[in-house]
C-alpha cells in the first residue's frame, strides 16, 4: 500500500509524530519505515500484518489508529469494530480520521453503528463525527436518526448546538421531506435558525404529497 497521495493519512501522520517518535515500546513491524523515516509515502504494509497490529495485545494507539485507517481505506472489513471505537474517541481529530476511513469501508454495518452513536445521548458531546458521516453516507438510517438527533438539541440553553447545526446542514444536503417538521423547529433557535432556513430552501416547497 502507498499513501503519498492520501491528505487524509498525511494529515493524520503529521498528527502521530510525537505520539510515534516518544513512545518507548517496539516499533511494530509495518510502520518501522514510517517512524524511521517519517515520509508517508514510505509506508508500504502487507495488510496481514496491518490484521496483527490492529489485533495484538499490547499495541500502540498511534499504530492501532494508522492500521485501522489503512484497512479502512482498502476495503477490508476487518477494520470496522476498531474505526466504530475510534469514531467515538474522546480526541475529535481521531473521529474525523475514522469517519473518513468509514466512509471509504463500504461496510454495510457503519450506517448503524454510526446512527447508534450519534443517537446516545449519554454520548451527545461526541455526537458531531457521527453525524457528519450519517450525513456522507445517505443511508436509510441517514435522515431518522439526524431528525432524531436535531429535536434534542432545539433548546436554546443546549451546550450541543454544534452537534444540531450539523444535523441542520446535514437534512438540507440529503433533501428528505421527512426533515422540515424538525427544520422548521429549529427557524426560532439563535444558533440554528439560519441554517434551518438555508437547508428549508434545499427541500423546496412543500408538497401535498409530502404532508403526512
Amino acid at each position: 500500500m502507498e499513501y503519498a497521495e492520501d491528505p487524509e493519512f498525511c494529515s493524520m501522520i503529521d498528527r502521530l509524530r510525537d505520539e510515534i517518535g516518544n513512545d518507548t515500546g517496539e516499533v511494530p513491524a509495518p510502520f518501522g519505515r514510517l517512524a524511521e523515516t517519517g515520509d508517508p509515502g514510505e509506508l508500504r504494509a502487507d495488510p496481514e500484518e496491518l490484521h496483527r497490529v490492529l489485533t495484538a495485545p499490547g499495541q500502540p494507539l498511534w499504530a492501532r489508529e494508522v492500521a485501522a485507517y489503512a484497512l479502512g481505506v482498502a476495503g477490508d472489513p476487518r477494520a470496522f469494530e476498531a474505526l466504530v471505537l475510534f469514531l467515538n474517541h474522546r480526541d475529535p481529530e481521531r473521529c474525523v480520521t475514522a469517519a473518513h476511513a468509514l466512509a471509504r469501508l463500504g461496510d454495510p454495518r457503519t450506517a448503524r453503528a454510526a446512527a447508534a452513536l450519534a443517537t446516545n445521548e449519554l454520548r451527545a458531546a461526541y455526537a458531531l463525527l457521527p453525524v457528519r458521516l450519517l450525513a456522507e453516507l445517505r443511508a436509510p438510517e441517514s435522515v431518522p436518526a439526524l431528525i432524531t438527533v436535531l429535536e434534542r438539541r432545539l433548546p436554546a440553553a443546549d451546550p450541543h448546538w454544534r452537534v444540531g447545526l450539523a444535523c441542520v446542514e446535514g437534512l438540507g444536503t440529503l433533501g428528505d421531506p421527512r426533515a422540515r417538521p424538525a427544520l422548521e423547529s429549529a427557524l426560532p433557535h439563535p444558533r440554528l435558525g439560519a441554517a434551518a432556513a438555508r437547508s428549508l430552501d434545499l427541500l423546496g416547497p412543500e408538497r401535498a404529497a409530502d404532508r403526512p
